[in-house]
C-alpha cells in the first residue's frame, strides 16, 4: 500500500520562494533568461497537484448517487501536440488559480523533473495558470532528473547543459 511522503518542511505556508517568484517575474519582463529561472527553481520546493478521481459510486437510499470508492491521482497536462507534461507549482496561489480542489505535494524541482522522466513526459510545466507560466522540457529536463536519479554521469552531453532558448509557446487551448 502506497503511504503517503512526509513534507519536506511541515511549516511551510505555501507561498512561493521569493527568489523563484522574482525570477519568473524578471522572466515574464524579459530582463532575465530561461538559465536564472532553472537556478531560482534548482533549490526551490515545488507544489505536485494530486486530485481525487471517482472510481466508483452507487445510489443511495433516496436515490442520490454517492461516492463509494476514490484514488488520488496525479493529472497531466496533454498538449496541442499530444505530448504529455506533469504540472507543478511554484505555492498555493498559483495551484488554486488552476484547480482550487487540488491538493499539494511538495517536492524539490530535482523531484518533479525525475518523476515527469519516469512517466514518460515531455516537460514540467511550473504554474500553467499563471502568473507566470514556466516550462522545463528536453535535454534541460533530462539533465535535471539525471541529478536527481544519481546519473548525471551517464549524459553524453553532461559537460554543459544550456537552457533552451524561451518560447512563448502554450502547452494548452483555451476554447
Amino acid at each position: 500500500m502506497p503511504s503517503i511522503p512526509q513534507p519536506l518542511d511541515p511549516d511551510d505556508d505555501g507561498r512561493a520562494a521569493p527568489a523563484v517568484a522574482a525570477a519568473l517575474a524578471a522572466f515574464q519582463a524579459g530582463t532575465a533568461g530561461p538559465t536564472d529561472v532553472l537556478n531560482a527553481l534548482s533549490g526551490a520546493r515545488l507544489l505536485v497537484p494530486v486530485v481525487a478521481l471517482l472510481t466508483e459510486s452507487a445510489v443511495g437510499a433516496h436515490g442520490l448517487r454517492q461516492e463509494k470508492e476514490s484514488e488520488m491521482a496525479l493529472p497531466k497536462l496533454v498538449g496541442q501536440d499530444g505530448r504529455q507534461a506533469v504540472l507543478a507549482f511554484t505555492g498555493a496561489e498559483s495551484l488554486a488559480r488552476w484547480r482550487p480542489d487540488a491538493r499539494p505535494i511538495q517536492a524539490t524541482t530535482l523531484q518533479v523533473c525525475r518523476a515527469a522522466v519516469q512517466e514518460q513526459a515531455a516537460a514540467v510545466v511550473v504554474d500553467v495558470a499563471g502568473p507566470v507560466q514556466f516550462v522545463i522540457e528536453g535535454a534541460v529536463l533530462e539533465a535535471l532528473a539525471a541529478i536527481e536519479s544519481g546519473t548525471a554521469d551517464r549524459l553524453e552531453s553532461a559537460t554543459v547543459v544550456k537552457a533552451e532558448p524561451a518560447r512563448r509557446r502554450r502547452w494548452f487551448s483555451r476554447r
